[in-house]
């Protein structure tokens, strides 16, 4: 039997230790948390109906580059509309006023965000201002169901029309008859 020595010991040791540390990076990447070497951040809020699978966490982006985070997700118990608690990286503090808000998805299936577009307002938010322009999360299979059995605007046949062979409906005042 071969005896271990202080090498082959020290050198498993540090290969655990790196394998863990690896881990953890990894474990705060998939969160999307940071580890707090940035500068400070103000607060913004905006409403939305439907946030979709926006998370906590979630990035603030505009024209593509982080600006944010995703700080607090509330219900408004009067409203019943979404308030997000936006955390803006305080380098960004010139907002203009009509700044908008929208829930988008990253890709196909990708991460939800916020995506932010800027106006031309000369007046910038402050800390604690409401984005008032916002745009709900897209409902996908909402979508795809209307456009598939056609509700709500999609040009198909109402289903209950197809159902019954005969109608008796009259046409009405406006619609001549050939």
């Amino acid at each position: 039997m071969a005896i271990r020595g202080p090498r082959l010991e020290f050198a498993v040791g540090a290969f655990l230790i790196l394998a863990l540390a690896s881990l953890l990076v990894l474990a705060f990447a998939s969160t999307n948390r940071q580890f707090g070497l940035g500068g400070g951040s103000y607060e913004l809020t905006a409403r939305f109906a439907n946030l979709g699978q926006l998370r906590l966490q979630a990035p603030v982006k505009i024209g593509g580059v982080v600006v944010g985070r995703v700080k607090k997700v509330e219900l408004d118990p009067v409203r019943f509309d979404s308030i997000v608690t936006l955390a803006i990286d305080e380098r960004y503090q010139d907002l203009p006023g009509d700044t908008s808000a929208a829930i988008l998805t990253s890709g196909l299936l990708g991460e939800s965000y916020i995506g932010l577009q800027p106006g031309g307002d000369p007046e910038p938010l402050r800390p604690g201002d409401e984005i008032v322009y916002t745009q709900p999360a897209i409902d996908l299979i909402q979508l795809v169901g209307k456009y598939m059995f056609g509700g709500a605007g999609g040009g198909g046949a109402d289903p209950a029309k197809v159902l019954s062979p005969s109608s008796t409906e009259e046409p009405s005042p406006t619609e001549e008859t050939p």
